[in-house]
């Protein structure tokens, strides 16, 4: 996995923060927690929205380099390279990790769910969708992807958070499209997370899998090429008749 330099969080920081206290706000209405670990936390926008949210127990887990951006104190977060097994002798009541899966080789996958799961038996867990495109993103997948992984442990996904982020703008995009919720067999809150997504709202607004992107089906990307070509041809035809001279006009409707 690559370093990301002080820029790189620059850029997504704050967005990041304000992304986390509403996302937060929901899930404690959802899901009571007390301690929490953010994996992949980068500058700590996320724990440092735990924390203001009253949650006392709570780490960050990132590179090394993530050390020279943080912004929560030095004591909540812990240096480790993610491409590498995390292994801590705790659990906590909440395990996050927002947009960092895709930034982990393909390989490191289902070992990275491993890690999650053995941290806690509730897991906020988003990562980079086909095609979304960012920073050294080596393995976007589709949340049903991750769901299998998740399945092999046991772990139900919930789709309580993005139906109520769906259109709220101080979320960013990635957040409002990526984020589920997973739950272990039995976890106590089962009941209470399940009626809340029967009675979440249902957002309008959904691409399925098969039909995007367009480059997943090779017949609908020559497809696609064929109607580009034509439709140039048809208008650079068209644009052709309207700048011959007009005797030349005439002739032809002879």
């Amino acid at each position: 996995m690559a370093t990301y330099d002080q820029g790189f969080y620059a850029t997504q920081a704050d967005g990041s923060y304000r992304s986390a206290r509403v996302v937060l706000a929901h899930l404690r209405e959802i899901l009571p927690f007390a301690s929490a670990i953010d994996v992949g936390c980068g500058a700590g926008t996320w724990v440092k929205a735990l924390l203001e949210l009253g949650a006392e127990d709570v780490l960050g887990i990132d590179g090394e380099y993530a050390r020279s951006v943080l912004r929560i104190p030095h004591e909540r977060f812990l240096a480790h390279d993610l491409r590498q097994p995390v292994n801590l002798d705790r659990r906590f009541d909440l395990a996050l990790s927002l947009e960092v899966a895709e930034h982990l080789p393909a390989e490191r996958a289902a070992g990275f769910v491993a890690d999650l799961v053995c941290l806690a038996p509730a897991v906020l867990f988003s990562a980079a969708i086909p095609l979304q495109g960012g920073t050294n993103h080596v393995n976007e997948r589709w949340q049903h992807e991750w769901a299998r992984l998740f399945a092999d442990h046991g772990y139900r996904p919930f789709d309580v958070i993005r139906p109520r982020v769906w259109t709220d703008e101080r979320v960013e995009p990635w957040y409002r499209q990526n984020t589920l919720l997973f739950l272990t067999q039995g976890h106590p809150q089962t009941d209470r997370v399940a009626q809340a997504e029967r009675e979440g709202p249902r957002p309008l607004s959904l691409v399925h899998p098969s039909v995007y992107p367009l480059g997943y089906n090779i017949d609908n990307i020559v497809l696609l090429a064929k109607m580009i070509f034509w439709s140039v041809a048809r208008r650079t035809r068209r644009l052709r008749g309207r700048r011959k001279p007009m005797s030349a006009r005439a002739n032809e409707t002879r």
